[in-house]
């Protein structure tokens, strides 16, 4: 998949020469340690083959999914148009013409992240693809059963299940459904000229970009942006600075009953965020 890079959005426009205050070499020992290239398979990529990944890929674009044949993945986090992984809305429409109540993110990357949605309520990719198809507000198929019968209603499906899941005494399940999508998102990696820069390439960032990051790295960007893809490591409360305007959203809290979890949100990930706005 062709993105953009991450570094324009470390860059100073300042239109001044750049100084930079440490040589690249020593820019780039530090980046690796905070950051790191982004590894080149996700976790729980090991058993995931080309079939499995192909049946993911039409799960995650097909509009049956959902329950008026509207919806699909690919709706609220788009792979096409170089929307990198997002729908470009603060809030996206459902199958029924409802708004969810959070910005939906990315999936480029996603399996990187230490825990998926905003409040961290599932733990990997498998689980997260089970959520949206179910939620009333979102795809809005009534249960895991009646996403099954569908499923198996489709002729196009069969052969893929079986032989994405060969053995499997009813290879068409929820299941199995929620893995193969996972297996395709597992693809959606978006190495840049950042990677490049950390893995030795000293022509792969300009001077601007160079000072650029010695900035994002020494004015506390890296409190809550770090790892390989640049957040999506943490949880954060929302407010310190100024005022959180959205009460009812608790965040992480919903998730935990824990207190302290208040208005509390997974950092987002940098990585494409010139494509991914608007970003709350």
């Amino acid at each position: 998949m062709k993105t953009k890079t991450l570094i324009c959005t470390l860059v100073l426009a300042t239109g001044m020469p750049v100084v930079l205050g440490q040589n690249v070499a020593e820019l780039r020992e530090q980046a690796k340690s905070l950051f790191g290239p982004l590894p080149d398979k996700m976790p729980g990529s090991e058993n995931d083959t080309a079939i499995r990944i192909e049946l993911g890929k039409k799960l995650y674009f097909d509009n049956r999914l959902s329950v008026n044949d509207s919806q699909s993945c690919n709706t609220c986090h788009r792979l096409d148009e170089n929307r990198g992984g997002v729908d470009n809305e603060k809030t996206s429409l459902g199958a029924h013409g409802k708004r969810g109540d959070r910005n939906s993110p990315t999936t480029l990357n996603a399996g990187f992240h230490f825990a998926q949605f905003w409040d961290g309520r599932e733990p990997n990719l498998q689980a997260q693809a089970k959520g949206p198809v179910l939620n009333p507000v979102e795809m809005a198929m009534p249960d895991a059963p009646a996403m099954v019968a569908k499923l198996g209603g489709l002729t196009d499906y069969k052969d893929l299940f079986v032989k994405a899941f060969p053995g499997a005494k009813e290879p068409i399940n929820y299941d199995n459904m929620a893995e193969a999508i996972a297996a395709f998102e597992r693809t959606l990696i978006t190495k840049d000229r950042f990677d490049d820069f950390m893995k030795g390439d000293d022509k792969a960032l300009n001077a601007k970009e160079l000072k650029g990051l010695e900035t994002f790295m020494t004015i506390g960007c890296i409190t809550c942006h770090m790892g390989p893809v640049i957040g999506g490591n943490t949880y954060q409360k929302v407010g310190l600075i100024h005022p959180y305007e959205n009460t009812e959203d608790k965040g992480r809290f919903v998730v935990t009953k824990d207190e302290a979890d208040l208005y509390k949100f997974k950092v987002p990930s940098l990585r494409n965020v010139e494509l991914t706005a608007p970003y709350f």
